[in-house]
């Protein structure tokens, strides 16, 4: 484990026992399975079916000698590198494996996010939390869900929308810059901080770059 003396009193890794999944290697998943492997963290795997595009070095984890190498075993090399740890990771497509813990859904499209939840995250016990972003140029959203929370699903469900509708709405949309990525992946890492030290979480966190708002939502139970 790298030395995590820096930020022990805030999040010590040694303590954590909790497994993490990550659905998504690109813009947000990138950098947030780098967060966590700087913190300390060890029990983590990564999904993602996707090679490394020249396009993605713009606002992604990864470097122009990466290009063409499936995105997992480039992040997999990276984190290496960069912090001795050892990820796990499958390279393909995420659809109905079995999750716990904390799962970070990062998907490109909401037809996907829909799906994973569905199947493998929605009312099931082994979850103890989804972490889930949305990003466009000038805006993010995260949305922290208990999925056996009835409140949490009834209301984590009304979010949704089309990927038509991605495509014109504040989030959601395929265009991405790294100042909102790397942004949304901090903010999503401290969700996971902030629970593991029983800090009560907003469940809908709205990221407003332009003008520099952030406005929070806690769902009723």
């Amino acid at each position: 484990m790298i030395d995590i003396s820096r930020h022990r009193e805030l999040f010590d890794a040694e303590k954590f026992n909790t497994p993490i999944t990550i659905i998504g290697a690109g813009a947000t998943g990138s950098w947030v399975t780098l967060a966590l492997a700087k913190l300390g963290i060890e029990n983590i795997t990564v999904y993602d079916f996707d090679v490394v595009e020249e396009h993605n070095i713009a606002n992604q984890l990864y470097n122009i000698e990466q290009i063409n190498e499936p995105k997992v075993h480039a992040l997999k090399n990276f984190i290496k590198v960069s912090t001795r740890g050892q990820i796990k990771i499958h390279n393909e497509k995420f659809t109905n494996q079995r999750l716990s813990g904390i799962v970070f859904l990062m998907v490109d499209s909401m037809k996907q996010r829909k799906l994973i939840w569905e199947n493998s995250i929605k009312m099931k016990t082994a979850v103890q939390l989804l972490i889930e972003p949305r990003m466009g140029l000038d805006v993010g959203r995260i949305y922290n869900v208990e999925p056996t929370n009835l409140t949490h699903v009834k209301r984590y469900e009304d979010t949704y929308y089309t990927d038509e509708e991605a495509e014109v709405s504040a989030c959601g949309n395929t265009m991405s810059v790294i100042t909102s990525s790397l942004a949304i992946a901090s903010w999503c890492v401290r969700q996971l901080i902030n629970w593991h030290n029983h800090v009560e979480l907003n469940n809908e966190i709205l990221l407003d770059f332009k003008y520099n708002n952030i406005f929070t939502t806690t769902w009723e139970r």
